[in-house]
């Protein structure tokens, strides 16, 4: 059976709670790509809001980088957001004509990700928002803890809880405990007003290797995925202060 909303709220809440996410009157910023996973986090917050005892507000930021998002797109992103409660902003970039037409990038997520996160913090800050709301999943810090260990020679990975030094923010990743096959099932189960990534190196990153690499593995060692998260967060309670 998929998940459920009581269920995810509960996952949200039990991250939140342990690694002490948010206190009374935060602002957060989610930030909305209009994928899967940050519609499911938006709609999990927003019905956590309702009873949770610490109250917070929320700001739902989509960037465009300028890859060919249609209006419509943008429209349906919005009225999901006023369906939740949850002001929309759209944030107009050129990033795409940046990073591939300009400087026409070999690879170019990096450069992607560190302009899009840039023009997202700016505008959570005009917003008065304190923290910064990220849909990672426990599959997305499995794979990020095997990329860093297999592309960089350590083993590392982004925390549930981010200082960022020079704006003053915090990122939160509060879907440490959502599996993404529960999210694929949530999705379903709502019907997610779920947006095509528009970038045309989606599918073919260093990311979707490791995905299908943790995937062939399954059959040689079942568990993979179990041990992987139990080493992932394992590190984080060694660096828990």
């Amino acid at each position: 059976m998929s998940m459920d909303l009581q269920r995810l709220t509960s996952l949200l809440r039990q991250c939140i709670q342990r690694y002490d996410m948010i206190a009374p009157g935060d602002v957060l910023a989610v930030g909305l790509s209009g994928g899967k996973d940050s519609l499911c986090l938006l709609m999990g917050l927003a019905a956590l809001r309702r009873f949770y005892p610490v109250p917070f507000a929320l700001h739902a930021i989509h960037v465009d980088v300028g890859a060919g998002m249609s209006p419509e797109n943008i429209s349906r992103m919005a009225d999901f957001c006023v369906a939740q409660g949850v002001p929309f902003h759209h944030v107009k970039t050129q990033i795409y004509q940046i990073v591939f037409e300009e400087r026409r990038e070999k690879n170019p997520c990096s450069l992607c990700a560190k302009l899009r996160k840039g023009a997202l913090n700016q505008k959570a800050l005009e917003l008065g928002c304190g923290k910064i709301v990220y849909a990672h999943h426990r599959d997305d810090f499995i794979e990020t803890s095997l990329m860093n260990l297999l592309l960089e020679g350590r083993y590392d990975c982004f925390p549930p809880v981010t200082q960022l030094d020079k704006t003053g923010l915090q990122v939160l990743r509060p879907m440490l405990y959502v599996q993404e096959r529960d999210v694929i099932g949530f999705a379903r189960r709502y019907d997610l007003p779920v947006v095509a990534n528009p970038c045309p190196a989606d599918g073919h990153t260093r990311r979707e290797d490791v995905k299908r690499f943790i995937r062939e593995s399954r059959t040689q060692f079942p568990g993979i995925r179990e041990s992987l998260f139990s080493a992932v967060t394992a590190l984080f309670e060694e660096n828990q202060p």
